[in-house]
């Protein structure tokens, strides 16, 4: 795959429709159409890996899918993604009571999840045709679609790769990669945010295990599309980063929803630009000689990759802030008891804020920020040996090393 772009989608929980955005104003660059899928290596984790799923089953016509895409964000509801009556609320909150109170008694451990995902599995079953992956992979439109979960028993990252015959295969002391038929349980697996949902099994080539959201363990999250083969990395981040500014004043004591908040803005959100700097620095030390490589065929040298991000313009957790009043009843109280006001809720709240107007706003802000950068990204994703037409665009770009990682 020459000059192959990889697409690398964070996760994030309802920050997902940012991404969606971002997309579909891609999908609108003039002669994409004709030009097929710009993204043949896709990576997915979390809620990325969501739409990771939803490009692969159908990119065969990506403007199409990402409208299409935009379209399930924009009227998601949060009955969609998880339980919110009242009898599955009242049954998941006696079920922690009694472990926390009486499970030294009688036998605890039977609290699995703070929510109950399993309207999500219907969800995406009713929306996507898992078989047109493969199809798409045949027909060219589609070279490979790596999904990551973190093993509960093991504690390792696998990486379930849906891919076209040879694609490369490899094994970590803490990663495990797989071949296999990417389905709707592999996507909740990933997706299963810890804590909140409850971990899905998986069946495996001995046995079976269960799994949870694959931000935990992949600390690399460009690793996987450039393993696969990506000459250059595309990736969509939801931190915008003006959030969380360092502050002078004096700070109350943290509420429970408030740390929950900030572990999942390091397990969502830190990973990717601590990778992204990671690739800039080898790439700096392999410009300025620091790095000697041996004489060894093209294929086995250290090479440059070309990457590209794009990240909010505005603060999504204070936005989340001003559409708590959005969420059902049940869900605001039960996220309020951790916390003792809105704003410190609103991290927490801005990963479970499944609700269309928050995801709308969402949506037309990553529009609005991809068409902004359209140029660079037009630029980026089809000029001739990635270089850019436009002056000053190479300070939104990064540089780094191309390397067995």
């Amino acid at each position: 795959m020459e000059n192959a772009t990889g697409l690398v989608i964070t996760g994030g929980g309802a920050r997902g429709a940012y991404q969606a955005g971002v997309l579909q104003r891609i999908g609108e660059i003039k002669g994409i159409e004709s030009k097929g899928n710009p993204f043949p290596l896709i990576g997915g984790a979390s809620a990325g890996a969501v739409n990771a799923a939803a490009l692969a089953v159908a990119c065969d016509d990506f403007p199409s899918a990402t409208k299409a895409m935009a379209a399930l964000w924009a009227n998601l509801k949060p009955g969609d993604i998880f339980h919110c009556d009242l009898v599955s609320q009242a049954h998941n909150s006696l079920t922690w009571i009694l472990d926390l109170s009486f499970g030294a008694l009688l036998g605890g451990g039977n609290a699995r999840s703070l929510l109950d995902a399993t309207p999500l599995r219907n969800f995406l079953n009713r929306h996507l045709n898992w078989d047109r992956i493969q199809e798409n992979i045949k027909r060219g439109n589609l070279y490979a679609l790596a999904i990551s979960a973190t093993n509960y028993n093991s504690g390792k990252s696998y990486l379930f790769i849906q891919g076209a015959k040879g694609h490369a295969l490899w094994n970590r002391l803490r990663l495990v990669t797989l071949s296999t038929k990417i389905t709707a349980d592999h996507i909740c697996a990933s997706a299963a945010i810890p804590l909140v949902f409850p971990p899905v099994r998986l069946k495996l080539p001995r046995g079976s295990a269960f799994f949870g959201d694959g931000c935990v363990r992949l600390q690399q999250p460009l690793s996987p599309v450039i393993r696969l083969g990506a000459e250059k990395v595309f990736a969509i981040g939801v931190r915008c980063d003006e959030e969380h500014p360092d502050l002078n004043t004096e700070q109350t004591q943290p509420s429970v929803a408030q740390v929950m908040g900030i572990l999942f803005n390091v397990m969502f959100l830190d990973h990717l630009a601590t990778d992204l700097e990671h690739l800039e620095r080898l790439n700096h030390l392999l410009q300025s000689g620091y790095i000697v490589q041996p004489d060894v065929d093209a294929s086995s040298r250290i090479r440059p990759l070309s990457t590209f991000i794009i990240t909010p313009s505005v603060n999504l957790s204070a936005l989340a802030a001003e559409h708590q009043k959005d969420m059902p009843y049940l869900i605001q109280y039960f996220v309020s008891s951790l916390g003792r006001d809105v704003a410190s809720c609103a991290d927490l709240m801005s990963y479970l804020m499944f609700t269309s107007k928050y995801t709308r706003d969402l949506i037309s802000i990553g529009y609005h920020d991809a068409d902004d950068r359209i140029d660079e990204i037009e630029d980026f994703l089809f000029a001739r040996n990635g270089r850019r037409r436009a002056e000053g665009s190479a300070a939104n770009e990064t540089r780094a090393s191309r390397t067995r990682r």
